[in-house]
């Protein structure tokens, strides 16, 4: 549970009933803004300015906490020194050189090849988007009402617009990246002016240097193993994974660094960093923070319950640690996260409060009637009323209490003379030995300060449903956003995994950015985003507190209608509006002047009531008072000193009682002593001749004098009356926190995951140069140059080129070689494969080994990444020039809009091809065998029927089946449609990029949380959901909006269990 003070703001109703799915389904809207970003189907149209690349510099000496030199240069010549003192005498400078280092020296955090190189660089690259998703829009389709396009958050802009790449803004989406986390960062911060203005990074790193514990090559594949038909076959992730261990963890910690570094420059200047880690490299991080953020940043270590029960040889692990740093700790955004106090005893909370005012010690003696009596009472702590700060001149020395004087023995009082009254007047002063204390109640604030550890998180691992090998518990990473971010933020996670950060920062309202280089990853966790339902939480105007606080916050955006999702008031800036607290201070108290008024209207009223009290006191006989007197020391001799109550004493103990009646008594059974020190404090308890207001009995004896229980019944009703009216009064004017994790939803609505993209890197310097464009190709993974020589640019530059010239020509000899397998079992091998010289896009070019000699070019994808619609657009065009009739594009993939060109440029006279090289190629060493034969296989787009129109006029199209390889055993499948994972369509498909409007799933288990949801709200009938587990779309019409004459295109994408992406392009002429 997590507090912020709120001032009261305006709450903007959204509570109205829902008519349709268009009001029913709702999604959190942002202000913010983001940069126009190329779609994938354009890119090669526009033009990407070419940015240099990004070097961060730092110093391999700063030091973490295990290594402190004061003098760095004269520590790192003490091997050179203790290596010359082996060979001769050491001059006096250099003894005294080698003596002051010594002494100075201490430990600190040394890795292979830190020192070597004090910089890293990085390529800002250039990113495009593949998709638009928009749950919204699907569930208007199921429920059969229009869409716009308006719902993917894509800008129809113009095509002079469009292509103006990172020129403009557009409206803001949520953004999930393939690619490497350190160049997509790179290009967030630089392309995208990102910099400082990312509020929370949460990175979940690899803990271990396992394979198996950190890559999923299937979708529905968790239980991963160290064998070979195990290892993900993805060229990203399996540089990712040498990256990250090629020297363990040294490049481990150097991966680490980079990525720290480069989300220090993202951050805000009050934002923070979580990173997710265990104890196995817990102590390295830590020191590696505080390399790159400084020790004086560190905010704390949480350790976290990750399971009920552990394993291992000695103790048992069943925790996690996330370590957290601020960009700047004096500046750092922090929400307080508390949890609720349990309206039990503790060893703070031990006093009750009954309604007569008496005050009881919870202790052994009366644990049997503990329940009982907390039902019918307040509990409280006695709590400190002096500061730590000196005494000055005006403070208060002593303050007198019941008669007594009570003097600040160190420091000084929390508050001032008429605040202390205040204090006392409100039944809000106590006493504990000698000491004068401050009551709390535990009602005063019903919350408390949560810690460091947290034990309540092994729970949601077994109700958060687990789709990815690694996946961490929402409740983890939802206590993070809480505290370091308001709803509108920016939330960055460079290690998407299943997406739980996405599906946390969408249930909670912040915008996000996710990346990670598995396709695997990013289709899960796109899955779980599109079929997540969450609360829909009430909105409210934003309080000068909030703008104080976050006073250049994104925050949300409220719609001005609620039909029309096309019109919005962008200047209504709102924030969700949470539940609130009461937070009663001693402060709060102490200064509330309207307490004086009461005071003045009850305090004459019981100073009557007391009066009255001991003029009833008075006829009562000494004997009478003797005997109650006796009662009490029968009650001590019985049941034992704890026993024996304030109220027990106060009832019996009369004033102006005789002392004789309390004398010491020996034990005799089955009575218990009474001691002199106990006769002698009860006998000090005896009122003088008549009661103080602190003296008053709380409750008459059975056989007291009704005149003098009638008046002492009058007192106590006069008393409670007046603290009735105090205690609402202190309530009333108690600070109101809000707690950010209880927002108030709004009934009748189910929100579901706003619009987000699918995004990925194109392949490096395309589009950066106008004429002949480069090649994609990169530097190898094995050149991980991660530490290397402090080389310059230029030799930089040659060390990629030098690789990538080695991938061309391992590619294009094993193509010679093993030449290229087609469908039906057909397999071409090469007469002659030459490479081209020339630059561009064609890397070689020779003839099949057939009598027809055609003549075949070659176009090589990059080593990590797909094969890119540019590179498509570009070397059909040089090979429809050169006059060639076959074109091989050889890939470890293809993104899905290539396949599309591929589809439709294919025509008589140059017949394009996709050849997927074998993933093996590039693993080389992490498999125990080395590729032979069928390195190159070709294959085809998505199996899709032609569409068919319906009697009403629309349209519906049914998948057939898609080619679907399989790495491990080297094979095309022709498979049938139950091998496929999923299938999207977007019935208006632009040629820019693919917006699912239909999306298909065949485990029904996928749309069940949604579809239940949606049912209880009545909005969709459940089991309409059944249509989305089929192979057969939705019924679809032409979009009213596409201008008559223009063809009509429908594309339908696949996805096989690795992630893979097939794509369809239909154009529907004469439906």
């Amino acid at each position: 549970m997590a507090t912020r003070k709120k001032l009261q703001a305006e709450v903007v109703d959204t509570s109205a009933p829902a008519q349709d799915a268009g009001d029913a389904i709702q999604t959190v809207k942002h202000r913010a803004r983001r940069k126009n970003i190329p779609p994938a189907g354009i890119e090669a149209q526009g033009r990407v300015e070419e940015a240099p690349k990004l070097r961060h510099h730092y110093n391999p000496h700063l030091s973490p906490v295990l290594r402190s030199s004061t003098q760095p240069a004269d520590t790192d010549r003490l091997p050179e020194l203790l290596q010359t003192a082996r060979q001769r005498a050491l001059s006096d400078d250099e003894a005294q050189l080698l003596a002051a280092a010594l002494r100075r020296h201490e430990p600190w955090l040394e890795w292979s090849g830190k020192r070597e190189r004090p910089w890293f660089e990085v390529d800002p690259v250039a990113l495009h988007i593949h998709e638009r998703v928009s749950t919204q829009a699907m569930l208007r389709v199921l429920a059969r009402e229009d869409v716009n396009r308006d719902l993917f958050a894509d800008p129809q802009q113009s095509y002079a617009e469009a292509v103006q790449f990172y020129r403009h803004e557009v409206d803001w989406s949520n953004r999930m990246i393939l690619g490497d986390s350190l160049a997509v960062m790179a290009s967030l911060s630089r392309r995208e002016d990102l910099a400082g203005k990312v509020q929370m990074v949460y990175i979940d790193p690899p803990y271990g240097i396992s394979f198996k514990s950190n890559f999923q090559p299937q979708l529905g594949q968790r239980d991963v193993k160290d064998k070979v038909q195990d290892l993900t076959r993805e060229p990203e992730m399996v540089k990712a994974y040498r990256d990250t261990w090629t020297l363990g963890v040294h490049s481990y910690l150097a991966y680490l660094r980079d990525r720290l570094a480069m989300a220090r420059e993202l951050l805000t200047d009050s934002g923070s960093v979580f990173v997710q880690i265990s104890d196995e490299n817990l102590h390295r991080v830590r020191c590696l923070m505080d390399e790159v953020f400084g020790p004086e940043n560190f905010v704390s270590v949480v350790s976290f319950k990750t399971t009920t029960t552990g394993s291992g040889d000695l103790l048992a692990t069943v925790d996690d640690y996330l370590i957290w740093y601020a960009k700047d700790r004096n500046r750092v955004r922090f929400n307080p996260v508390y949890l609720p106090k349990e309206n039990e005893p503790d060893n703070i909370y031990k006093y009750l409060e009954f309604a007569n005012g008496h005050e009881l010690t919870l202790s052994g003696s009366n644990s049997d009637d503990r329940q009982a009596l907390m039902e019918s009472s307040r509990l409280f702590s006695m709590d400190n009323i002096t500061s730590s700060r000196s005494a000055g001149d005006g403070d208060l020395k002593s303050f007198e209490f019941r008669g007594e004087d009570f003097p600040v023995t160190k420091g000084t009082f929390k508050s001032d003379g008429p605040g202390l009254k205040r204090l006392e007047r409100a039944n809000r002063l106590g006493v504990t030995g000698s000491t004068l204390r401050y009551k709390r109640f535990i009602a005063d604030f019903a919350v408390k300060p949560m810690g460091n550890m947290w034990t309540d998180t092994s729970t949601g691992s077994f109700t958060d449903a687990k789709v990815y090998v690694v996946q961490t518990n929402t409740k983890v990473i939802e206590r993070c956003i809480l505290m370091a971010t308001d709803p509108g933020d920016l939330v960055l996670d460079p290690t998407c995994g299943s997406g739980t950060t996405a599906f946390v920062a969408e249930k909670w309202g912040r915008r996000w950015i996710t990346c990670d280089t598995s396709r695997v990853a990013l289709a899960l966790a796109k899955q779980r985003l599109m079929t997540a339902s969450f609360e829909h939480f009430k909105l409210r105007s934003l309080s000068a507190e909030d703008l104080a606080r976050n006073p250049r916050g994104a925050w949300l955006r409220h719609d001005t209608t609620r039909h029309d999702t096309t019109r919005h008031d962008t200047t209504e800036t709102k924030t969700f509006d949470c539940k609130k607290v009461p937070h009663i201070t001693l402060r709060s108290i102490a200064r509330n002047t309207a307490l004086d008024a009461m005071f003045a209207r009850h305090d004459p009223v019981l100073a009557e009531r007391l009066a009255a009290l001991n003029a009833a006191l008075a006829p009562v006989a000494k004997s009478y008072r003797q005997e109650l007197a006796g009662r009490l020391v029968r009650k001590h001799r019985e049941e034992g000193a704890n026993a024996v109550t304030e109220a027990d004493q106060r009832r019996w103990l009369l004033p102006d009682t005789h002392p004789a009646a309390l004398i010491e008594a020996k034990a005799a059974k089955p009575l218990k002593a009474l001691t002199a020190k106990q006769a002698t404090a009860y006998r000090a308890a005896i009122p003088k001749t008549a009661w103080q207001p602190w003296q008053v009995p709380f409750d008459a004896d059975a056989d007291w004098p009704p005149l003098l229980a009638q008046a002492l019944a009058a007192y106590r009703t006069a008393w409670r009356a007046k603290m009735d009216e105090v205690n609402a009064c202190i309530a009333a004017n108690a600070e109101l926190e809000e707690l950010v994790d209880q927002p108030e939803t709004v009934p009748g609505v189910v929100r579901v995951a706003g619009p987000f993209s699918i995004e990925g890197v194109i392949a490096l310097e395309q589009g950066l140069h106008d004429d002949p464009p480069a090649s994609p190709i990169t530097g190898a993974p094995e050149s991980l140059d991660t530490f290397g020589d402090d080389a310059d640019e230029a030799s930089t530059g040659a060390i990629s080129s030098s690789n990538a010239e080695a991938h061309l020509d391992k590619v294009l000899r094993l193509l010679k070689a093993a030449g290229v397998d087609f469908a039906g079992n057909k397999h071409q091998r090469f007469a002659r494969l030459e490479p081209i010289s020339s630059p561009g896009l064609l890397h070689a070019e020779g003839a099949w080994g057939d009598a027809d000699e055609r003549r075949v070019a070659v176009s090589i994808g990059p080593e990590v990444g797909n094969v890119s619609a540019f590179q498509v657009e570009d070397a059909v065009r040089s090979a429809n020039r050169a006059g060639y009739d076959e074109l091989v594009f050889a890939g470890f993939g293809f993104d899905a809009q290539a396949q599309a060109v591929i589809d439709e440029a294919s025509h008589p006279r140059l017949r394009l091809h996709m050849a997927l090289i074998r993933p093996d190629v590039a693993m080389g060493e992490l498999l125990k065998t080395q590729p032979g034969s069928q390195l190159f296989m070709v294959f085809s787009a998505p199996r899709v029927k032609p569409p068919r129109r319906l009697d009403d006029g629309q349209c519906v199209l049914e998948v057939e089946g898609m080619d679907i390889y399989d790495p491990v055993s080297n094979a095309l499948y022709p498979t049938s449609r139950e091998r496929i994972a999923a299938w999207f369509v977007d019935t208006d498909y632009d040629g820019r990029s693919f917006c699912i409007c239909q999306a298909f799933f065949p485990d029904r288990k996928k749309w069940d949380r949604l579809a239940r949801a949606l049912g209880d709200k009545g909005v969709v009938d459940e089991s309409r959901f059944d249509a989305l587990t089929g192979w057969q779309s939705l019924p679809f019409a032409r979009p009213p909006a596409l201008p008559a004459g223009r063809p009509w295109r429908v594309a339908v994408k696949v996805i096989d269990p690795r992630g893979n992406e097939g794509l369809r392009v239909l154009t529907l002429e004469g439906l």
